[in-house]
């Protein structure tokens, strides 16, 4: 198991999610007192003298004040994390490429309300055309991600018991 690997949610005093962070610093911030177990995982860790289960989620015994508002930066990979690495026309998961609504040459901007997730093979048969024109209609309508803690720049899975957190 690796103990650097981000995989425990942090809530504030709250219960607003803050951050993941790694099983190591989790465990630092339980031991000083920084911070309260809510959730186990399934996993222990063992040293010679003690056997403790790894957190899934622990909450902060202060609260943290943050601003309110954070942008998500616009970029490929962000666009991928808002449409689950899947196509927003067909639903595949394979060769997936950026698709602009409506096309950069008939107008269409590079921002967050104008582009999805595609397929090679969507993509190549929308062409130069709207949804629309090409009747292929868009599983969710694009717009700017909300800032959570899915998009903070973690590469990680949401644990089964981050969803009554989260959501």
């Amino acid at each position: 198991m690796n103990l650097n690997k981000p995989r425990v949610l942090v809530l504030n005093a709250s219960y607003e999610p803050m951050h993941i962070v790694s099983i190591k610093r989790a465990i630092t911030l339980i031991m000083h007192e920084v911070a309260e177990v809510l959730e186990d995982s399934q996993d222990f860790i063992h040293s010679p003298s003690t056997i403790m289960p790894v957190p899934s989620v622990i909450r902060l015994r202060k609260f943290i004040r943050r601003p309110r508002v954070q942008v998500v930066p616009f970029s490929r990979r962000n666009v991928l994390r808002r449409d689950f690495f899947t196509c927003q026309y067909c639903g595949s998961t394979l060769e997936l490429t950026i698709d602009h609504v409506m096309p950069r040459s008939r107008g269409g901007r590079h921002a967050w309300d104008n582009v999805v997730t595609a397929c090679r093979e969507c993509n190549q048969k929308k062409g130069n055309k709207t949804p629309q024109e090409a009747n292929m209609p868009l599983h969710h309508v694009p717009k700017a991600p909300k800032f959570n803690v899915l998009t903070m720049g973690q590469d990680h899975v949401a644990q089964e018991a981050w969803s009554k957190y989260l959501f």
